[in-house]
């Protein structure tokens, strides 16, 4: 009656497909069919971290080989008490047996002696070996919740080696210890199992197909990294991840993702994905933001004031003119200014304070006079066109004329023109040029700004016209609508294509802070909700540095991210080159071939999980197979990601 009660209570448990499996061994065993069983061997030597297996080459051919890196489980030789349960190995290293030495000189006696064959006697002992595996933890029975499985990632208890056998699991198995962790809700396949990355299959033995989810709350505020070298398909798992939260939200809107799209591969048609892209595949959940509009890519301009941001135009302009190779030396000048931010005008010292608006206004001149759009009377509220030059100097100026007022910045341009025109005329020490503290009134970056204004020889501001098509006077709205978006459960993809890197870096910046500080007012306000903002960055060595100074705005993404519902996807060649902080917040992580020891020992480091797989991690080139760890899965899963379609995929069952 016991029996029958308790087989009662396995009837739809998920560990049902255990007991089935053993007693499916049990019947080949009593057939002696030993060449369809799952068995693999006994165990030699075990410990809480490594158990040591024995087998031969008949059980190893029977499962289809067992390589490296492949999954085994153990079981007790009986249950008696206890319920169905079963360990998982990885295998890590062949072992030595202890007959190792008399083998190795049987061979050796062997080959010197060429014997065209052995005898059945030397053969049976020659064929068995040893193999170390590594303990990945154990599944059993969920305590509290009927017909779940628990994972622990160690081990209750152990007995003497010769109580317990060794299997490879069948893609039943397989399915229980890779997906029974994941949760139904939110789920998504991602690609399926691919123990390694060799696929030639022994005779009748195929090769696991099983298939590998992943749940998408996974990713909602947590860090998840890419490594991998070029061209082995990082970007391809970016476009899972970001079709799987489009695809699991499509009834909650309450994932709004933004990807900065460097190559504009996720905005715009390309062969490489069937040519379709993100948008194209998902058009009413997709707002493309680009600089400059392509043919069959609907998007929104995007531009920055470079008035409102002298100090970021500034120098995404003179990075423009040194790519171009400027070397006159009031170029050179006039990209060594400094130009400060108009946020910052605020915080310093009176006299400070005029010199740097000063300069602001001179730059707003060098911009007005280059053809650059402006809505002066917004521009005018959040600084003066007035300079504020004494009346003595303007005099002097403007002799015999009487000094204008500076109403516009026609005005401005008109004023610092005639300033230029006064100090030409004037040795540099003439005291009307000196402030009331002994100081020049035009220093360093005052003459270089002026002499770029109205060079004596030269272009000036017509070298900088062409650079206009960065510049949008109502530019700043942008972000605003694109946090409507965000909150809407759009996906925002900005196109920055063949943008200059200051560009990149201005608009990543930007849109970053202003996300940044959305979400931290929702979270002051109690409005966050079940709401989360994901973001994605490219070549992220070049955000988050090694020696990178943590108090930056991706900084605060990696250690504070979480608490305001800021997920973000980052992806780099090399691990050794990204910020060790971001690296320790980091939750889950996509790894692709890596060529460099350096870089997996640092992987290691980080997450002991890749420590025993960091060979196959160096030798593995194949595209798109990736070693995989996530929240849900607890230990590293081998994966083959599937290619990126538009195409709905198939739903796990629940």
């Amino acid at each position: 009656m016991k029996e029958f009660f308790e087989k009662a209570a396995m009837q739809n448990h998920p560990l049902r497909v255990l007991l089935e499996f053993l007693e499916h061994e049990k019947a080949l065993e009593r057939a002696k069919k030993y060449d369809e069983m799952r068995f693999v061997g006994y165990v030699l030597e075990i410990g809480y971290d490594t158990v040591t297996i024995i087998t031969s080459d008949p059980f190893k051919i029977a499962v289809g080989g067992v390589p490296r890196n492949s999954l085994l489980i153990m079981v007790p030789a009986s249950y008696d008490t206890l319920p169905p349960h079963f360990t998982v190995l990885r295998v890590l290293e062949a072992a030595p047996t202890p007959l190792s030495k008399e083998v190795q000189q049987t061979y050796f006696e062997l080959q010197k002696k060429s014997m065209p064959e052995l005898d059945i006697f030397t053969q049976s002992e020659l064929q068995w070996g040893a193999l170390k595996t590594a303990v990945l933890g154990m599944f059993y029975p969920h305590l509290e919740k009927m017909d779940e499985v628990e994972f622990s990632g160690d081990l209750n208890n152990f007995v003497s080696a010769h109580k317990y056998r060794v299997y490879a699991p069948n893609d039943e198995l397989l399915d229980l210890m890779i997906n029974s962790m994941v949760p139904n809700e939110n789920c998504f396949l991602i690609g399926s199992l691919r123990l390694t990355e060799c696929r030639l299959p022994l005779p009748n033995k195929p090769l696991p197909q099983v298939p590998v989810f992943v749940s998408t709350k996974d990713f909602m505020g947590t860090r998840t990294a890419m490594f991998g070298k070029t061209r082995l398909g990082k970007s391809n798992v970016v476009k899972l991840i970001a079709q799987s939260l489009i695809e699991t939200t499509k009834d909650t809107r309450n994932v709004g993702q933004l990807i900065f799209d460097i190559n504009g591969e996720y905005a715009n048609d390309n062969p490489q994905d069937d040519s379709l892209s993100l948008r194209s595949a998902y058009p009413d959940r997709c707002v493309v933001y680009a600089l400059t509009q392509k043919p069959g890519t609907p998007s929104k301009p995007l531009k920055l004031n470079f008035y409102e941001y002298p100090d970021r135009s500034h120098r995404v302009l003179a990075s423009l003119l040194e790519t171009e190779g400027r070397t006159s030396i009031y170029v050179k000048a006039f990209v060594g200014a400094e130009i400060p931010s108009l946020e910052i005008l605020n915080s310093l010292p009176f006299n400070e304070k005029k010199r740097a608006k000063r300069r602001i206004l001179m730059y707003w001149a060098i911009l007005k006079k280059a053809g650059y759009d402006v809505d002066e009377a917004r521009l005018s509220r959040k600084l003066r066109f007035d300079p504020g030059y004494n009346t003595n100097l303007r005099s002097a100026v403007y002799s015999p004329n009487t000094p204008p007022n500076i109403t516009s910045l026609n005005d401005l341009v008109n004023e610092f023109e005639h300033i230029v025109d006064f100090i030409r005329s004037r040795a540099d020490n003439n005291p009307i040029l000196q402030s009331g503290s002994g100081r020049p009134l035009f220093e360093r970056d005052e003459q270089a700004l002026l002499e770029f204004l109205k060079p004596s020889v030269g272009a000036g501001p017509a070298m900088i016209q062409r650079f206009r098509v960065y510049h949008d006077k109502s530019a700043g709205d942008f972000t605003r609508e694109i946090l409507q978006l965000l909150d809407g459960g759009q996906t925002i993809i900005i196109d920055l294509s063949n943008a200059n890197p200051e560009v990149m870096e201005y608009f990543s910046y930007e849109l970053s802070n202003a996300i940044f500080a959305h979400q931290v007012e929702k979270f002051a306000k109690n409005t966050l909700g079940g709401h989360y903002i994901q973001l994605y960055f490219e070549e992220a060595h070049n955000l988050f540095p090694r020696n990178e100074d943590v108090t930056t705005i991706y900084s605060r993404f990696a250690k504070e991210g979480a608490k305001y519902h800021i997920g973000m996807v980052y992806s780099t060649q090399s691990p050794t080159t990204i910020n060790k902080d971001l690296l320790a917040q980091t939750e889950n992580f996509f790894v692709a071939h890596l060529a460099s020891k350096d870089d997996v020992n640092t992987l290691a480091k980080v997450n002991i999980a890749y420590e025993s797989l960091k060979d196959d991690i160096l030798q593995t080139k194949t595209v798109g197979y990736i070693r995989m760890l996530t929240r849900s899965h607890r230990f590293v899963v081998s994966v083959q990601a599937r290619k990126f379609t538009p195409l709905r995929p198939d739903k796990k069952e629940g």
